[in-house]
């Protein structure tokens, strides 16, 4: 199936950033705009307690999880919002890397924000993204 993405890189912008900095996709593509991907286990209780980087890991596979029910997978995302509850850097950087590892080379735009508080108990991490796919 041919890929509605386009990432757009800018040599006029810091290449420091690990993402393209804006992602295109026709007018024809179907959209996909997935709820906030949580680090919840199946039986809803929350994932890796007290874990950045572990709960980042169980929010991508449910991300996943969600595409895959919409016919996508992560090649698909045109861009996300990771959030993370922290006001320390190093814990928003340790669930970025697990974000970014798990986009490998599709670097889509995205944006990291640390807030004061997410919605399960113990919840730390919070991934949101939007799709495109081209239907055949």
């Amino acid at each position: 199936m041919p890929k509605a993405v386009t990432l757009i890189r800018s040599a006029a912008l810091s290449d420091v950033a690990e993402y393209a900095y804006a992602a295109t996709a026709p007018a024809e593509a179907r959209l996909v705009f997935l709820a906030g991907a949580c680090p919840l286990n199946a039986d809803g209780s929350t994932a890796a307690v007290g874990d950045y980087a572990g709960q980042a890991a169980v929010a991508v596979a449910n991300l996943r999880t969600a595409l895959a029910e919409a016919g996508a997978t992560l090649t698909d995302v045109l861009n996300t919002r990771v959030l993370v509850a922290s006001s320390d850097q190093a814990d928003l950087v340790a669930a970025w890397e697990v974000v970014r590892d798990a986009f490998g080379d599709h670097d889509v735009p995205s944006t990291l924000f640390g807030v004061t508080v997410l919605g399960y108990d113990d919840q730390l991490v919070e991934i949101e993204a939007v799709a495109a796919l081209l239907d055949e």
